[in-house]
Formats: C-alpha cells, sequence, structure tokens
C-alpha cells in the first residue's frame, strides 16, 4: 500500500509538472505573440528638421535658404503624404528617424500620426545600418529605408518596394546621380555600408551592388528616379511639375486685426521677419490712414471686414490656410523664434492652444508689477488676454465656431471655452506690447477699469453694455 501510495502521488506530481509546463509555455507563447510588432513590415523616413541655412545647402545659391528650406519641408511633407496614402491600404507601419529639432518639434510639424527617433551618430551608412539593425531586432520582417529627396517616389512604389521583398533579399531604388533612394531588406546586412563608403557620391549604388554580390544576395530593383539635391535638379521639379498640385500650406498663419495703426503696424510686421513657411494676413476694419498700404509695402496679405476685433480675426482665420493659426495685436512684438516656442509648446501634453508671457515697454512706473499679474493670472488660471498672441491648430479654431462675435470680452470668453478642450500652455518667451493704453489713461486706472469690466462680464452683464461702457471711460 505504501508503494501504491507513492507511484500516486509521483504520477500526480508528474501530472501538476505536466500542467505547469503547459501554462509556462503558453504564457511565453502569448508574452511573445503581444510583444510582436502590430505589422511585419516598416518603412524608415530619414529626415531632417527644416532650419533655414542648414537644409538643402548646395541649393542656397540657387534658391538663398529661406526657399531652399521651404522646398525641403515641401518634399519631406509629400513623401510623408505617399507613405499615409500607402498605409491605408497597406499593413505596414513607419518610422521618421530624424536630425536636428527635437521629437516635439518634429510631432508640431510632422503630426503625431508618426514615431520619431533620433538618428544614430556616425557617417550616412552608419545611421542606416543602425536604423536597419534597429528594425529586425524589434522583430520586422521587411524593412524600407527611404529619404524625402525624391518628389516621383509615391505609394505605388513603395507598395512595389514590400511585394519584391517576398522573393528577394535586397531591393533597391536607384537614384540618376549614382546613388539610391530606397533599400529594403528581410533582415541585417551591415556589410552592405561598409566603412569609408563615400556616401553621397556617384560610387554608392555601384560599391553596394559589389557587396551584395560578394553575400550572395538576390538583387531586385525599382524604376531609377531623380533626387533634388543640386542646382541642376530643380528644372525637372519645376517644369515638369513633379511635385503636382498646390505649394504646401504655410506652417503658421499670424493674423493681425487693423483699425488705423499705422504708428505700429510697420514695426510689427518687420519684426515677424520674412521667415519660410508662414503667412501673415492683416485683417483690416476700414482703417482711413496708412495701415494697409504699409502692409502691402511689406508684401502681407490684406484682408477687409466690418469692424470688430472678433469679426476681423473670424474673417483673417476663414482667409488663412496655416495648419496653426496666432492672434497678434497690432502694437505687439513677437519674440525671435517665436516659431519654434509655438511648435513646441503645442506639443505639450493635453496643450490645446498656447500662448505667450506678457511684456509691456517700459516708460511708466508701476508696468512691472502689471506684467508679473498678467503672467501669474495666465499660468495659474490659464487666462492669456488676447496681446499675450494666443496661438493653436486651424482645426480646432474652425470646429469651435470661431471668436464669439460680440462687441468686448471675446478673447475672454474665447479663452473660456478652450479651457474646456484642455490646457492653454504658456511659451517661455514673451511678447512685447506697447504701453499707449497705459499711457493714455493712467497705470493704476486702466489696470482697476479692466478688472472691473472683467469682473462685470463674469456677472452676466451684456458685452454690448459693458462696450458702451469701456468706450467713454477709455475715451475711445
Amino acid at each position: 500500500m505504501l508503494g501504491a501510495s507513492t507511484r500516486e502521488h509521483e504520477n500526480f506530481i508528474r501530472i501538476r509538472c505536466s500542467m505547469f509546463d503547459v501554462r509556462c509555455s503558453t504564457f511565453v507563447f502569448f508574452f511573445v505573440l503581444m510583444n510582436q510588432p502590430s505589422h511585419p513590415s516598416l518603412i524608415i523616413i530619414f529626415a531632417r528638421y527644416p532650419e533655414t541655412g542648414a537644409v538643402k545647402t548646395r541649393l542656397i545659391p540657387a534658391l538663398g535658404p529661406e526657399e531652399a528650406c521651404r522646398l525641403h519641408r515641401r518634399l519631406t511633407e509629400n513623401t510623408l503624404e505617399q507613405v499615409r496614402l500607402l498605409q491605408e491600404r497597406y499593413p505596414v507601419t513607419a518610422e521618421v528617424h530624424y536630425t536636428g529639432g527635437s521629437v516635439p518639434a518634429m510631432s508640431a510639424w510632422l503630426g503625431q500620426h508618426w514615431d520619431y527617433l533620433r538618428q544614430a551618430e556616425g557617417d550616412l551608412g552608419r545611421r542606416m545600418e543602425q536604423a536597419l539593425t534597429g528594425a529586425f531586432q524589434g522583430g520586422r520582417k521587411r524593412v524600407l529605408l527611404i529619404g524625402t529627396d525624391i518628389p516621383e517616389l509615391n505609394a505605388g512604389r513603395l507598395e512595389e518596394a514590400l511585394n519584391r521583398l517576398e522573393e528577394n533579399d535586397l531591393v533597391l531604388g536607384p537614384a540618376r546621380d549614382g546613388g539610391y533612394y530606397l533599400i529594403g531588406l528581410k533582415k541585417p546586412q551591415p556589410e552592405l555600408f561598409p566603412p569609408g563608403l563615400p556616401w553621397g557620391t556617384e560610387r554608392v549604388l555601384q560599391e553596394t551592388l559589389r557587396s551584395a554580390d560578394r553575400l550572395g544576395l538576390q538583387v531586385a530593383f525599382l524604376e531609377t528616379l531623380h533626387d533634388i539635391d543640386r542646382p541642376e535638379d530643380l528644372s525637372g521639379l519645376v517644369l515638369g511639375g513633379n511635385l503636382s498640385g498646390p505649394p504646401a500650406p504655410p506652417e503658421i498663419s499670424i493674423i493681425i486685426p487693423t483699425l488705423n495703426e499705422s504708428p505700429a503696424i510697420g514695426r510689427t510686421l518687420s519684426a515677424i521677419g520674412p521667415l519660410a513657411n508662414l503667412e501673415i494676413i492683416v485683417a483690416d476694419g476700414g482703417s482711413t490712414d496708412d495701415t494697409c498700404r504699409l502692409a502691402e509695402s511689406l508684401g502681407v496679405r490684406i484682408v477687409h471686414a466690418p469692424a470688430g476685433r472678433a469679426r476681423q480675426m473670424n474673417r483673417g482665420a476663414a482667409e488663412a490656410q496655416g495648419r496653426l493659426l496666432l492672434f497678434l495685436h497690432a502694437d505687439t512684438i513677437l519674440p525671435s523664434g517665436f516659431v519654434g516656442h509655438v511648435q513646441n509648446t503645442l506639443a505639450r501634453p493635453g496643450a490645446v492652444a498656447g500662448a505667450f508671457r506678457l511684456k509691456i515697454e517700459p516708460g511708466l512706473k508701476g508696468l512691472l508689477l502689471i506684467e508679473r499679474l498678467a503672467n501669474f493670472r495666465s499660468a495659474a488660471w490659464q487666462l492669456p488676454y488676447g496681446d499675450q498672441g494666443l496661438f493653436l491648430l486651424a482645426a480646432l479654431f474652425r470646429e469651435m465656431g470661431g471668436y464669439p462675435e460680440i462687441p468686448f470680452m471675446e478673447d475672454v470668453e474665447f479663452i473660456r471655452r478652450l479651457r474646456r478642450r484642455g490646457k492653454i500652455a504658456m511659451a517661455p518667451a514673451a511678447v512685447i506690447t506697447s504701453a499707449r493704453r497705459w499711457e493714455k489713461v493712467g497705470v493704476w486706472r486702466n489696470t482697476l477699469l479692466n478688472q472691473l469690466f472683467l469682473a462685470a462680464y463674469f456677472l452676466g452683464i451684456k458685452p454690448d453694455t459693458l462696450f458702451r461702457c469701456y468706450r467713454s471711460k477709455m475715451g475711445r
């Protein structure tokens, strides 16, 4: 009986161990399955953040730094659009491997749809080899790596490359300058990226094919295309219309409502400067001075609207083409590097809009305290005023119906609505606004009246009534 009991006990232990092994195997299987990429195919896009003077440098003698930067942006955006179109019909994910800038800056430029990774250090070959190896280590089965200089690289050619990888070890898209615009692999091949290979020369494709031959790789080719890298490449781009359709929209549209602002508008516009991928719209409410003439002389677009800041800003926004809108008073100067501040501020978690800190032109006692109070109010209560340069996505502005077309407190009411959507973040830089309001009425009188009007508005007094009172008290 003791022996039988022992055997039964041993059998019981073996059964329990077998069940444990099955459970462990099942757990490992599902753990591995859950950690596999959602799609085995990946496209890596090598991109550079657009900094004027630092991109398309070989085109600067022909185009100038601003236009070369604009072209770089347009080519990159075109490439990403083709990848997005491919994703609508083909199971593939994509990563943007970038140099320059930062993840928030890249995301603000190209959108949050993409995964952003900084490129490795070293020459182009080292960076490509590291990107491809990392992708395969992450479980990818087919990987394409492309640049952004080929306007003819479309979704159809990308799909063709992925399909050709099914039966080939290596897929190359030859460029007419002797390099290649696409490389596709099914496993790491570091020997294709040897140290010392003269990247950027006409020998790249030839040397790559020699390495592939030594490795015994079966190679497939796509159609030979030309990239846009040198001045001689531009003729095909311009005359052939390789980037079909209208030019890419500006990143930011700056909307400035004006009414007889000739003393201030020239300085405000000149401070913005000729920046690439930027649109400036002066929404005039019927000026009788030189406001429009001064704006037109600086190459700014003029739109006309019935007088009233809300109506004018809505009219300007209706004409704007930018992805982002920035509303600016005519007597307010934007800080240097404001484009980056706008992009990085909107890239913060939960941010739906942003504004700048306030700085008032010096000259009157007490203004420093007013600045500090305004900046505290903006940060603590998320209640910046219109003279702090409010900015947000154009799509969100239109979804909200724009500014309420009331004669007074339109910025306060719009901010209240925005706060229901998310956070209104403050940029680290400050705009400089004119002290003329305080000079005309007095620092403390102006501040006291503003707070009284704000309290009356929150108590429910109609904007029309407040506006009439405001004009009488402020002498307007």
